[in-house]
């Protein structure tokens, strides 16, 4: 009988066999590169990326991508999907960094996939301590990239710095005491050798601040309080010494940067506690602002505030977004910032001049904005314990921390929209550290059923082009795109395509959760791919390849 001899009975063949093996799966992994400052100014130019949390410094989450449009937008199939058995929802906005994705999720998990298959490169996981004081789920909203590194901002208040290759963590730095209510849920920003992060916590009457930290060391560079102390700018703005030592204004939502300019604009949340003014008596500075920041020292600019002394729970913490246009006959730099108490605003982001602002929401508070950029307010009545007040827009607000999105081609801004009223009370307490401070409930009006919609404001006028209604109020981000796109989702798992010109509805996928994301955008090997996060669920799609 002949027998047949092993192939790998010989240790020369065997060897060469494993060093076959391995050559393909070094030549098959991709490559880790490193993201540049320059790469981060540049970041327009390409969008086979997506560098940072809005893709570019100015915020318009806009990609020039062309592949998918609204010719064939219809024909997009899923191409893999990632799940992680955390349970909460995905709010992040992943980075794709030459054909690698780097995904936070829920309780500070994090991932390096492949691009292109979906594949797992490596895992981090933070240990968190058990009693975590986060009002509002244990969630997270991205890294943030420079060099090798990428940085991530915890649920513990701890700003951390990971090797992109392989998840190991380089430094781990804390930056306030979780046990008070402090926290990060954002994803940071890189200005040059700056990482920047916003505190959460405002519901826990912490004292908001700004961050910045040396990304090769972690030291800390700058804070800047957004509540001023008594004798500062602003400190007598808060009643008493008290108020404003509890007084929230968080920084919970990522900010934008003029290169040229060399201004960080970053919004700022309501003031503590939310709903009760009783024991804070004044405009309350710096809450539900927008601050223009000295990104190297940290130093005020200016500032401008939306609404003086909240009620409401209006947060300002949406994204602003940077615009160059001719505005009555005169190129301005702009700041456009579609804000949670219902109006539009646009103000000079060189010095914070208002400039103008218009309803883009139901709302019942006020009669308009005056030349100042104060409210008129149409009433004094102020919530009570017994006695509720009606109120337009609700306190998830007209708008939320879902992302705008700017489309140089359309020269529309695109906003999701809520429609929803609450009954406001106040139940006035005592401040405890690490304790809820919210001085009030707020209940959904029954009168009206709540619904959503995206809507394309002109950034000139402050008017609605278009809108597409939703069925219910949305918390999806938006994405604009050069192939005539913008993408969405709704509160019913829908990812849907719409005409960026028209509002059209083109395409949607049933993802099968709640979408609290916005999508992004890249390129792997000459393929266009569109992600959203839905539930504990990463999709990603793309065109059919032909054959």
């Amino acid at each position: 009988m002949i027998r047949r001899r092993d192939s790998f009975s010989s240790p020369i063949l065997c060897l060469l066999y494993f060093l076959n093996l391995l050559y393909l799966s070094i030549s098959a992994a991709p490559v880790h590169a490193q993201v540049t400052n320059d790469r981060l100014l540049h970041s327009s130019e390409t969008p086979e990326n997506w560098l940072q949390y809005s893709a570019t410094y100015d915020g318009h989450r806009f990609s020039s991508l062309s592949q998918i449009n609204r010719d064939n937008v219809s024909q997009l199939t899923a191409q893999w999907v990632f799940q992680t058995s955390t349970p909460g929802f995905f709010e992040n906005s992943p980075l794709v960094v030459d054909g690698i994705m780097y995904v936070t999720a829920p309780e500070n998990l994090a991932f390096a996939l492949d691009a292109r298959t979906g594949r797992r490169l490596w895992s981090y996981k933070r240990v968190l301590p058990e009693k975590i004081r986060a009002c509002c789920g244990h969630t997270n909203r991205g890294f943030a990239m420079l060099g090798s590194r990428l940085f991530l901002a915890t649920l513990d208040a701890h700003v951390i710095a990971l090797d992109a290759a392989t998840g190991n963590v380089l430094w781990d730095v804390q930056a306030a005491d979780y046990a008070q209510g402090y926290a990060f849920t954002v994803a940071p920003l890189i200005v040059k050798d700056k990482v920047i992060v916003g505190v959460s916590g405002g519901e826990y009457g912490i004292r908001g601040f700004i961050d910045a930290y040396d990304p090769a060391t972690g030291k800390r560079a700058w804070r800047f309080y957004t509540i001023p102390t008594p004798g500062e700018p602003g400190g007598d703005s808060w009643g008493s010494p008290e108020a404003a030592a509890h007084g929230g204004a968080p920084a919970w939502v990522t900010g934008t940067y003029d290169p040229q300019l060399n201004l960080l604009y970053w919004p700022t949340g309501n003031p503590s506690p939310s709903d009760d003014g009783s024991g804070r008596k004044g405009d309350n500075l710096y809450s539900n602002s927008i601050l223009a920041l000295n990104p190297d020292t940290g130093k005020l600019q200016w500032y401008f505030q939306f609404t003086p002394f909240d009620l409401h729970d209006w947060d300002a913490t949406e994204v602003p977004v940077l615009l160059d246009a001719d505005l009555d006959g005169q190129a301005r730099k702009l700041l456009l910032h579609a804000n949670r108490n219902g109006f539009f605003y646009v103000l000079d982001r060189t010095n914070g001049k208002f400039l103008f602002a218009k309803p883009f929401a139901n709302q019942t508070w006020a009669k308009g904005i005056d030349t100042s950029g104060k409210p008129i307010l149409l009433h004094t009545v102020e919530p009570g314990e017994n006695e509720g007040v009606r109120t337009c827009p609700g306190a998830a607000g007209a708008t939320n921390w879902m992302s705008p999105s700017y489309s140089p081609q359309t020269v529309l801004l695109y906003v999701s929209a809520r429609e929803q009223c609450d009954v406001f009370y106040t139940h006035p307490q005592q401040y405890v550290g690490g304790r809820l401070f919210l001085g009030s409930m707020y209940i959904p009006s029954t009168k009206e059923k709540d619904w959503g919609a995206v809507r394309a404001i002109d950034p000139k006028t402050g008017e609605v082009r278009w809108e597409y209604k939703e069925f219910s109020a949305t918390w999806a981000g938006n994405l604009s795109t050069a192939g005539h796109l913008v993408f969405t989702g709704d509160l019913e798992g829908n990812f849907i395509a719409l005409d960026a010109d028209t509002g059209k509805p083109l395409w949607h996928f049933p993802t099968g959760a709640a979408i609290y994301a916005a999508p992004v955008t890249y390129s792997v090997n000459g393929r266009q791919y569109v992600a959203i996060s839905s539930g504990t669920t990463l999709l990603i799609f793309s065109l059919p390849t032909s054959k």
